[in-house]
């Protein structure tokens, strides 16, 4: 059998981490630490929805810190960590789903490490790569929108510079689009739920997300998406100006669109 070309295929890069989107809504994360790492690492996880334990003394909690608890944003243990604390944590008495080390004492660290290694819970050690299953990347956040950045460890502040320059090349309301389609999907799965209809599904979304600008799928009016969802069953994707002109319950054959030479046309 002839050999493949080198050029057909990808190339492996190694040295890389598998890059994942970790839905944690409603599992327990307890983080070590109060200070400023810690903070950093709380907000994360709050923003993925998880129920966040804290274990630091009082003495050594940040601002930020502080007001994610007098704000019952999260459950504190006013106390150091103790290996305990991986096998029944308040108010849901069972292990950790995730462990954040964010002290400036290595051989807790390790130590900590070492014990979530025993008991197979996910852990990051904060400044420590090899001690980590898996790392916090520079985070671009609109709406829905992430875009994560990573140096696999490397140069955090390098990760935060690229993010940068990522969130400013990325027109404004480009968030709020991404809202407006999954809008589009979460109505479209209710009138075509059925799995057979999947291929079809994701092969309209397609042809709905290379339709319409950002700007333009941002101004869609939930009346606009609704006419839009009528031309699913024809595999059709209308033009903009005929989605304006249905509005008011226009009927088709009442409108009157001129796209360049007569009436209107729907595009694929």
């Amino acid at each position: 059998m002839a050999r493949p070309s080198n050029d057909q295929f990808p190339k492996v890069q190694g040295g890389g981490s598998l890059i994942l989107a970790w839905q944690i809504r409603n599992k327990n994360v307890l983080v070590v630490g109060g200070g400023d790492v810690a903070a950093g690492r709380i907000l994360n996880v709050l923003n993925a929805d998880a129920n966040v334990i804290v274990v630091s003394p009082s003495s050594g909690l940040n601002p930020e810190v502080r007001h994610r608890i007098a704000n019952d944003e999260v459950v504190h243990l006013d106390r150091v960590f103790h290996p305990t604390d991986l096998e029944a944590l308040p108010v849901s008495n069972a292990p950790p789903d995730m462990v954040l080390v964010a002290v400036d004492d290595p051989a807790v660290s390790t130590q900590i490490w070492k014990l979530c290694k025993d008991r197979r819970i996910p852990a990051n050690i904060a400044d420590v790569p090899p001690e980590c299953d898996f790392y916090f990347g520079s985070m671009h956040r609109d709406g829905p929108l992430q875009i994560m950045v990573s140096t696999n460890g490397k140069g955090p502040r390098l990760a935060a510079s690229i993010r940068k320059w990522i969130g400013i090349q990325l027109p404004k309301g480009v968030g709020s689009a991404v809202e407006r389609i999954g809008e589009l999907r979460v109505k479209l799965r209710q009138i075509a739920p059925g799995p057979e209809e999947g291929p079809k599904r994701m092969r309209w979304m397609a042809k709905v997300s290379d339709a319409y600008s950002w700007d333009e799928m941002c101004g869609l009016t939930d009346e606009d998406m609704d006419n839009l969802l009528t031309f699913y069953d024809g595999d059709e994707v209308p033009h903009l100006d005929l989605l304006k002109g249905m509005r008011g319950g226009k009927a088709l054959e009442d409108i009157d669109i001129f796209d360049g030479s007569f009436g209107f046309s729907v595009v694929a």
